[in-house]
């Protein structure tokens, strides 16, 4: 038995017969020393909603309400999983919220109150679709103060990338342009069942009360995207498709012609974003 009385989780991995999907991106971390681990990154949970997504069999649901977490929501889609997490419910009572589905059909300020931790060990296969809506709701500070969540490495070092390298790219400009994004620790793929293939790292986001610098979000994106999607080509070539005087638009930004976009901080495509608006709007 664990600390909580609920059986250890191979157990009820056995139990239940869940064995990980890659269909669902799935890869369970049982190690409790590291699942403790990234619940202590979060910070303190007695005042805030934590909300979970894809638990599993519950083994960082466990550790979360272990390390005091008042209240927790949790989205898990595998139907196989949810008389798992129910039994955490029963042992936790009035502590634990499961709700079956997509986390990509919710809303977090439809799931809870403010204040708000997002903690979770993310299936793969939409982690980064689920990053980029969290980073992009309609208003600012969002509803959430924190995101304590594990990626494949190769996914955190593009989240954290600073100019002038190969990671560095739209994710970076997105998380960067109104949070403040770090690497916390590595985790061995030989934690999960059944092992990755790759190392996973658990990042921590923390929303800045203003952006870096001014933008609007759907220019900044649009922007961003036209960059890096010809990343090899200089700025005055990649950013054609725009649609604008691309010489216009990088002189109004006050940008080299033939700088890449690998080479332009956080601040240069927020002036970019803000010219090409300017010049859409007295095409």
């Amino acid at each position: 038995m664990t600390a909580d009385l609920l059986p250890p989780l191979r157990d009820v991995i056995a139990q239940h017969g869940l064995r990980a999907r890659k269909s669902l991106g799935q890869n369970f971390l049982l190690d409790l020393n590291l699942t403790g681990r990234i619940a202590r990154s979060a910070g303190p949970l007695e005042n805030c909603t934590a909300v979970e997504v894809g638990p599993g069999p519950g083994g960082l649901t466990r550790a979360l309400l272990q390390h005091g977490a008042r209240r927790i929501v949790a989205i898990e889609k595998d139907q196989r999983c949810l008389a798992a997490l129910g039994d955490i419910a029963a042992a936790y009572p009035g502590r634990l919220q499961i709700i079956e589905g997509d986390a990509l059909d919710f809303e977090l300020a439809d799931l809870a109150e403010p204040p708000i931790k997002l903690i979770a060990n993310l299936p793969y296969n939409v982690a980064t679709p689920l990053l980029i809506k969290w980073l992009t709701p309609d208003h600012w500070p969002p509803v959430w103060e924190s995101l304590t969540l594990m990626f494949q490495k190769e996914v955190a070092e593009r989240i954290t990338a600073p100019p002038g390298g190969k990671a560095y790219g739209r994710l970076a400009v997105l998380a960067q342009w109104r949070c403040d994004a770090h690497m916390l620790f590595d985790i061995d793929p030989r934690a999960f069942t059944p092992a990755p293939k790759v190392t996973s790292t658990v990042v921590q986001i923390t929303p800045r009360a203003t952006p870096r610098a001014g933008a609007e979000l759907a220019d900044l994106q649009t922007v961003a995207a036209a960059a890096f999607g010809q990343r090899r080509k200089m700025l005055r070539r990649s950013l054609t498709p725009l649609g604008v005087d691309t010489n216009l638009l990088l002189e109004t930004a006050a940008i080299t012609p033939t700088a890449r976009a690998e080479e332009i901080d956080i601040e240069g495509f927020c002036a970019l974003a803000r010219a090409y608006r300017n010049l859409r709007q007295i095409r």
